[in-house]
């Protein structure tokens, strides 16, 4: 009698990417506590951008981390993705250190210190471009990698194809593109003051503050010392693909509990891609884009293989 053995792949899952903006702690905790009820399956935690951005302090993200955990939710502590001071490495190396939550790196420094230590991840920020260097990751302890944001589908297979590790592959499906990180404060440059006493005007703008082109056009979006796309980046109709393992949503300050609960009936086959579609466009502050997972230019929407 012959035995057959059936492989289960693991079921995809989404995932929260850590909140870019600087949001007042009474609103992180509002957020974090809708989120615990959500059908979120991994939540992303801390300050990626700036380090003045000081809501809460490690404590309080352990905190948070705990509660997330105890609503049933894998738990990721994240680090800055630009290292500038001392203080901020040392802030670094308290996350790196948490001995409870896997950490996702978003700078070398965070991979010199989790080097071997532990299981980690790699961060879209990290800007690796081919499965050599992703394979040295592997090495060193990396167990799931975010894509650069302007990488393709098409690259992905390829990675996929050449990859001789199996760690997990998440790709950012929903938000505002996070471009490009500066040295410069955009948001206290926009205000006339220094960066160094930028007085915290991102408080001003919990979605970031649009920049707009002559004609009138969403371009950019100024978020401190990140850039951003001004339109939503939108992969609903990229939850068949076999090589992705884990959906980013990336927060937003309204809307994002309705994003989660769309993007999993469309995963639970509760709900129509194509009508998902529309339903989404709804929540986005300015438009949709997908050029960049086609290959083609980033700010393209209505993009496809074809």
């Amino acid at each position: 009698m012959t035995t057959e053995t059936t492989v289960h792949k693991p079921r995809k899952r989404l995932s929260l990417g850590p909140v870019l903006y600087f949001w007042p702690e009474d609103q992180l905790r509002r957020f974090y506590d809708m989120i615990a009820e959500s059908a979120i399956d991994i939540v992303y935690l801390g300050e990626t951008v700036c380090s003045k951005r000081r809501s809460l302090n490690s404590e309080g993200w352990l905190e948070m981390a705990d509660m997330l955990t105890r609503a049933g939710k894998e738990v990721v502590l994240s680090g800055l993705s630009l290292i500038e001071a001392a203080s901020e490495l040392a802030t670094l190396k308290k996350i790196c250190t948490n001995g409870r939550f896997r950490v996702e790196a978003n700078d070398m420094a965070a991979v010199q210190m989790l080097a071997g230590k532990s299981g980690f991840i790699a961060g879209t920020s990290l800007n690796i471009y081919n499965t050599q260097s992703l394979e040295k990751l592997a090495r060193l302890g990396v167990e799931r990698w975010v894509m650069p944001v302007e990488q393709s589908r098409e690259i992905l297979r390829e990675f996929r194809q050449q990859m001789e590790s199996s760690m997990e592959i998440e790709v950012f499906t929903w938000g505002r593109l996070p471009l490009a990180y500066s040295a410069r404060c955009y948001t206290a440059r926009n205000h006339c003051l220094p960066k160094d006493d930028c007085q915290l005007r991102c408080l001003d703008d919990p979605d970031g503050m649009l920049l707009r082109t002559q004609e009138d056009d969403s371009f950019l979006v100024l978020n401190g010392i990140q850039t951003q796309s001004a339109l939503t980046q939108n992969l609903v109709h990229e939850l068949n693909n076999p090589d992705i393992d884990i959906f980013r949503i990336s927060p937003q300050s309204q809307h994002t509990e309705k994003i989660i609960k769309v993007f999993h009936e469309c995963l639970t086959g509760q709900r129509d891609m194509e009508q998902a579609a529309v339903v989404l466009e709804s929540f986005m502050p300015t438009g949709p884009c997908n050029g960049y997972w086609y290959g083609k230019a980033g700010m393209l929407a209505g993009c496809s293989a074809s």
